[in-house]
């Protein structure tokens, strides 16, 4: 059976003057709000996204070529940790630097990789995903939009819904159905679609904060040239499922609420409490733990291995104590959600959206059901 192994990280020498530097940019844009520091990796700044761009921040790992740095994941491991414990708006860039970028890169034409993947880096394109649709849930494999061969181009038409940033996002990288009467995992394939082409619509969905975090995604006969097919058609839900392991695997899957954490200390400084600082005791344990459990994540990807399965516990672990803390801290202090204090607030925000984070990525039971595939239960 296989196990989750952790390890001492050799962080490279690198990292004290990436800190500073991150920290630096972070301390030089100022975000003031308690509530957008909160599951920042979600709220777009598309001038910070270019700061960090061009401080070379973005596409760390990419060749050269392509506009990247060619730095290593234990470098940008440490970036984002940065980025994200700072509370800083990474949302605009946040997709296309994870995972859509690498995806190009591994999959993508030479038309498209040159058209899309500079920009990434530079900090000035940005995209979103399109799996989920209407009437599927989680069942990721029941897609049905659908993508028709017509002479040397594809015609996409169809829906996707939940789509986090598609109405700051430049290109969506979308599963799509291409092979008429086929089912399930068969027949799907991966496509890159300009956000501007003729025939793409984004409605908004509002959440209950009143927050456009999620839109849906209408394709009426939209036309695309043949570069536009990512990989091998076919081969599209094993191209996804890749990309979902890069998704699974990084430090915003515990670091959500972080910020609600840093909160909780400075609340406790002005407010000594035994119960509180027991609570506080409790949850940096578990962080310093879902951060070992991380970094071993990076550093297994820096070594060119694949660490799927321990990406997904990493997900499921990590999304369960973010979701978590909130509600602790609500047991464990007297505070408003509305009042003026930050601590309320940004509590007052996590209670309402914290439920979402075990479903972004994969549903809890389906991250779980995966979990048991890998470690052979199932």
């Amino acid at each position: 059976m296989q196990t989750f192994a952790t390890e001492a990280i050799d962080w490279p020498d690198s990292a004290p003057d990436l800190r500073r530097r991150v920290r630096a940019l972070v301390a030089e844009h100022g975000e003031s709000d308690p509530v957008r520091r909160a599951n920042c990796w979600t709220k777009p700044d598309p001038s910070f996204s270019a700061r960090l761009g061009a401080a070379g921040l973005l596409g760390m790992t990419w060749p050269s070529e392509y506009g990247g740095h060619e730095r290593s994941q234990l470098e940008r491991y440490i970036v984002i940790e940065e980025l994200l414990a700072a509370g800083a708006p990474v949302g605009a860039h946040w997709i296309a630097d994870r995972q859509s970028g690498p995806l190009l890169l591994r999959y993508g034409s030479e038309h498209e990789k040159r058209r899309w993947v500079p920009g990434m880096a530079r900090g000035e394109v940005f995209a979103c995903i399109g799996l989920s649709e209407p009437n599927s849930g989680s069942d990721l494999a029941s897609v049905r939009t659908s993508a028709r061969r017509v002479g040397d181009s594809w015609v996409i038409n169809g829906q996707k819904v939940w789509t986090t940033g598609a109405h700051v996002a430049h290109l969506m990288i979308a599963l799509i159905r291409s092979e008429e009467g086929s089912e399930r995992q068969q027949g799907l394939s991966q496509f890159v679609i300009p956000m501007d082409a003729p025939g793409v619509t984004v409605k908004p969905i509002i959440d209950l904060t009143g927050a456009h975090e999620f839109n849906e995604v209408f394709f009426d006969d939209v036309r695309l040239p043949d570069t536009a097919l990512l990989g091998t058609q076919g081969n599209g839900w094993s191209q996804a499922t890749a990309e979902l392991s890069l998704e699974r695997s990084g430090p915003e899957r515990y670091l959500s609420s972080m910020v609600l954490f840093l909160e909780l200390v400075r609340h406790a400084s002005r407010h000594p409490d035994p119960a509180v600082r027991d609570l506080i005791g409790r949850l940096t344990a578990e962080t310093w733990t879902l951060r070992l459990m991380s970094a071993s994540v990076a550093a297994k990807l820096a070594r060119g291995e694949d660490p799927a399965l321990e990406a997904t516990i990493v997900k499921d672990l990590g999304n369960a104590f973010e979701q978590a803390l909130p509600e602790l801290v609500q047991a464990a202090v007297d505070v408003a959600p509305s009042g003026p204090e930050a601590l309320g607030q940004v509590m007052g925000y996590l209670l309402q959206v914290s439920p979402s984070f075990s479903l972004r990525g994969g549903t809890r039971e389906i991250i779980k059901g995966i979990i048991a595939r890998g470690l052979g239960l199932r």
